[in-house]
């Protein structure tokens, strides 16, 4: 989702996006072109109607990392370069189902955790504070790089995700081969967030100002409720993606991981600056606040259809990225990108690394 900073663009959505047809964007050298990302018969179907593709992954592991024991996926062979591939909120491993057997088709070892408070991702102590500020949530993705031997990664993510990606890709280049990000420049500043946007562009941010209640912390702890939340944010973030029970139910098993209320909640008070985050990150978080550009091959896309998307075709964070780089508009496309518009995020993948 996109920085404050930048939100106030968002309200009047439609204004300055690209043609980009989702069907053949067009390919970098090298790339394969509308018959299939991996060069194989690929998931297809129109923007909007759930994809055929798998509804589960073949190898499910976990690892300790960190403060963590990491559940993840892993797709591929276990020599190819690493693609790590991070979910958002609220959302789980399986935005990825369609999009790893692309990549692993193409001898990428594709690497899809669930990040802390999701899934079978658990912290190692009682103790540890549940804390989801964003310079935490990237040192669990270096700490599960670690664990796993794998020195550098093209990282693609979305939501949370993009947000981690552009931490790593800022702080730590020389662990990064490439980045795909959804919404183009997401690191946080807590001071810019506390500046009121206009009242429209607060509204598609009603569930921020819930969680920010008791309310709606109780609401995250109940298990109905929160699914019910959640599956409301699914439909208006994503209005052209006709997701049915099944596909919801899937990833929703991961919202019951004991410590994920804790996460989300401390996640949108803290970028509120409403929660603190922990003194060991304030050296890191007064880096990001400074809104460091990032330097390494860069994929941008922004979903036409999610109300979040600034207008303007990616022209708001165009300055922050200073490598070898690419924006694409995905038209007819909502929030979760990879799980509605697999090949698309998959060919994305694979020109950043070839930028």
């Amino acid at each position: 989702m996109i920085d404050r900073r930048t939100f106030t663009r968002a309200v009047g959505l439609g204004a300055g996006t690209t043609a980009l047809s989702l069907a053949a964007p067009p390919p970098a050298a090298g790339v394969a072109g509308a018959a299939g990302v991996a060069g194989v018969a690929a998931p297809a179907g129109p923007a909007g109607s759930p994809v055929p593709g798998r509804t589960g992954f073949s190898r499910l592991a976990r690892v300790r990392a960190g403060v963590l024991d990491v559940g993840y996926a892993e797709d591929g062979p276990a020599d190819g370069p690493a693609v790590i591939c991070l979910h958002g909120w609220p959302y789980d491993i399986h935005s990825y189902v369609d999009v790893a057997p692309l990549l692993a088709a193409r001898g990428y070892r594709v690497i899809v955790p669930y990040l802390r408070g999701h899934g079978s991702t658990r912290f190692l102590s009682d103790r540890t504070v549940r804390n989801a500020q964003q310079s935490a949530v990237a040192l669990d993705v270096l700490a599960l790089m670690d664990a796993l031997g794998v020195r550098r990664a093209v990282l693609a993510g979305f939501d949370w995700g993009s947000r981690t990606a552009d931490v790593i890709a800022a702080l730590w280049p020389e662990r990064v081969r490439a980045l795909v990000s959804v919404g183009g420049y997401l690191i946080t500043d807590v001071e810019a967030q506390k500046e009121p946007l206009a009242p429209a562009a607060e509204h598609t941010w009603w569930y921020q100002f819930y969680f920010a209640t008791e309310r709606g912390r109780l609401a995250m702890e109940d298990r109905d409720r929160r699914r019910e939340l959640c599956r409301l944010v699914w439909r208006q973030v994503s209005p052209t993606w006709a997701f049915d029970d099944a596909v919801f139910e899937r990833t929703a098993a991961a919202f019951d991981n004991p410590d994920y209320a804790a996460i989300v909640i401390h996640n949108y008070r803290w970028r509120l600056g409403l929660a603190d985050g922990e003194r060991r990150y304030d050296q890191l978080e007064h880096r990001l606040a400074a809104r460091p550009r990032i330097a390494v091959p860069t994929v941008t896309l922004d979903p036409g259809r999610d109300p979040f998307t600034a207008p303007g075709d990616g022209a708001s964070y165009r300055d922050l990225f200073t490598g070898p780089y690419l924006h694409r508009t995905l038209p007819e496309v909502g929030h979760n990108v990879p799980q509605e518009a697999p090949e698309a995020f998959a060919r994305a993948v694979l020109d950043a690394d070839r930028l």
